[in-house]
């Protein structure tokens, strides 16, 4: 299916003031630490730098009493990253908040999608004029 004519989806973004964020990018690093054992190969798999991945990490670990990700360097196996408990009940809990979000705003989606204009589902037509 084309990212034009995907359905709707409702996308949960926490606000931590003044400035922190929760959301699915977070989370997807996260997610992506959790299976590659690395901050940098989860930061490469969503196509951002091991600086962009690594601050993103530090943020998450400095919005909650508990630190989400682990770094473990050198040895051996030339370190990596791993998730703590609080990490993994972290990401059970976003995932669950979006699905909760979803199915209370379930009724209101369906209607969207059944009013949205399918010329704008093409992209933008440029020469139509406005409606009155």
């Amino acid at each position: 299916m084309s990212e034009r004519f995907a359905p709707l989806r409702p996308v949960l973004r926490i606000d931590f003031p003044p400035e922190d964020r929760l959301g699915r990018g977070k989370i997807m690093l996260l997610e992506l630490i959790r299976e590659t054992g690395s901050i940098s190969a989860a930061g490469r798999a969503m196509d951002m730098s091991y600086r962009r991945a690594w601050l993103l990490v530090d943020a998450l670990n400095r919005m909650f009493r508990e630190p989400s990700v682990e770094s473990q360097r050198g040895g051996k196996q030339g370190g990596g990253a791993m998730l703590t408990p609080f990490g993994e009940t972290l990401i059970r809990r976003y995932r669950e908040m979006e699905a909760k979000a979803k199915a209370a705003i379930a009724d209101d989606l369906a209607w969207l999608e059944a009013v949205r204009d399918p010329d704008q589902a093409n992209g933008p037509v440029s020469d139509r004029s406005p409606r009155t």
